[in-house]
């Protein structure tokens, strides 16, 4: 099976090509341009790259949450376009996922990325078997940290908030910085376990899963809460 993945879920873009559980090809963008700019010269690269074309991809994988939601959204764009053409079957893979399928061991891992306003994006994973400890979700840093505390395993970050989680926990497994980098590989692996347990959809049923509200939503539900407190005070 050829596995063609995407990850734009963060700052850095990256595209993946997988024969099986092989790793083909990978390459990650983390200079600063934007993700529409750099996803389909990266594609095309990877496919010229392998020798291959769209219609011999059999699968393709995106991360499809959470992140940037406009960093979601061009990487779920680009995945529908492709796959439309000979409905090639989709994986929306978890972003924390991924993270983690990238990463072997014993312990514990847990995939954080930086959320902001004091929020990151986490899940924690068991190493060895790569099985799931906890629901993808977006909380405060202290919220990570604590799983972290009670962990009888020795615990490690990954992810773009690993720094944050860090400045609060100091007793975790120190990890290089290259580690906080998304990569298109995990989404592969986590895609093929998908495709056999059945979970992979038409392109057109994939969706991102944003786990919050985007910031207009949030700052309308602000100001609603207030209009709402002025009128309840004239009462």
């Amino acid at each position: 099976m050829n596995i063609l993945a995407v990850d734009t879920a963060g700052r850095s873009a990256s595209v993946a090509l997988l024969r099986d559980d092989t790793l083909l090809y990978e390459t990650v963008c983390n200079c600063g341009l934007t993700h529409s700019e750099t996803l389909m010269p990266m594609v095309d690269a990877a496919l010229k790259t392998a020798g291959l074309r769209p219609e011999n991809i059999d699968l393709y994988a995106v991360t499809s949450g959470p992140g940037s939601f406009t960093g979601l959204r061009i990487g779920l764009s680009a995945v529908k376009g492709m796959a439309l053409v000979h409905q090639t079957p989709c994986a929306g893979v978890s972003t924390l996922e991924a993270l983690a399928r990238c990463h072997a061991g014993q312990g514990v891992v847990i995939c954080a990325m930086d959320a902001r306003r004091g929020q990151v994006y986490w899940a924690a994973f068991d190493l060895e078997t790569h099985q799931r400890l906890t629901p993808d979700d977006a909380a405060p840093v202290e919220e990570a940290v604590d799983f972290a505390r009670r962990c009888k395993k020795s615990v490690f970050f990954v992810g773009d908030g690993a720094a944050l989680c860090y400045n609060v926990y100091e007793q975790a497994l120190p990890c290089a910085p290259a580690l906080s980098v998304g990569r298109a590989a995990g989404a592969g692996l986590a895609a093929r376990e998908m495709w056999k347990d059945g979970l992979c959809v038409p392109p057109a049923r994939l969706m991102p899963n944003y786990l919050r509200l985007s910031q207009a939503e949030r700052e309308r539900a602000e100001r609603e809460t207030q209009k709402d407190k002025k009128g309840a005070d004239l009462l």
